[in-house]
């Protein structure tokens, strides 16, 4: 059912999905999404998130250039807060309480979702695809689970036992200790390791011994 859902939703936004936000038809969109189901996230929710985010997009012309407008005037956390917030606030609008697609950084989760998203979206190398240089690299939070949490302990990064939004500001800054301008850069190789369970490396003996 997960895999079908997945496949309806791919088949939907095309070979370009920025281009099919721009040309997003409310009540189509909801008719091919109607029996969608992805583990607490129905059609509605679905529907509702697509038409928020076809808003911006047809307004800015890329969600990126409407997120670059909002760091040009306050903090890049405090950004992501007012995006996200305006996405949650349509989706409400129209009929959609579901509050877990896009998390509230000022509600003090890592979001780990959103900073990755980010980090796909500004960096750009062999693992980040990039498309948005018109935000820095250097602004953006290490996407913190379970894998970098442990890794930031054993770093010194960070002692605090909660993987929340504190925690990944932590890691951040001790990332940005090394890699100023790119804090987020080795998130990938690292992450990677501990999904994996791939702890015989040398990084990892040297990490955890």
């Amino acid at each position: 059912m997960i895999l079908k859902s997945t496949e309806k939703v791919l088949g939907l936004l095309g070979p370009s999905p920025s281009a099919f936000l721009r040309n997003c038809d409310a009540a189509l969109l909801g008719e091919n999404l109607k029996d969608f189901k992805h583990r607490f996230t129905t059609g509605l929710d679905m529907t509702a998130f697509l038409v928020s985010i076809s808003a911006i997009q047809k307004e800015y012309g890329l969600i990126g250039n409407y997120l670059t407008k909002l760091v040009e005037s306050r903090p890049y956390i405090e950004s992501l807060d007012v995006f996200a917030g305006e996405v949650l606030s349509s989706m409400k609008m129209l009929g959609s309480l579901s509050g877990h697609l896009l998390p509230l950084p000022s509600r003090g989760s890592a979001c780990k979702r959103l900073h990755l998203f980010m980090r796909w979206m500004v960096r750009n190398d062999d693992v980040d695809p990039g498309g948005w240089n018109m935000i820095p690299s250097s602004e953006l939070i290490v996407p913190v689970d379970v894998h970098m949490h442990r890794i930031g302990i054993k770093l010194g990064f960070t002692s605090r036992k909660a993987a929340d939004a504190k925690t990944a500001k932590e890691i951040t800054e001790g990332f940005r200790v090394v890699s100023l301008n790119d804090p987020v850069k080795y998130d990938f190789a690292l992450t990677r390791e501990g999904i994996q369970k791939i702890t015989e490396c040398e990084l990892f003996k040297e990490l955890f011994r």
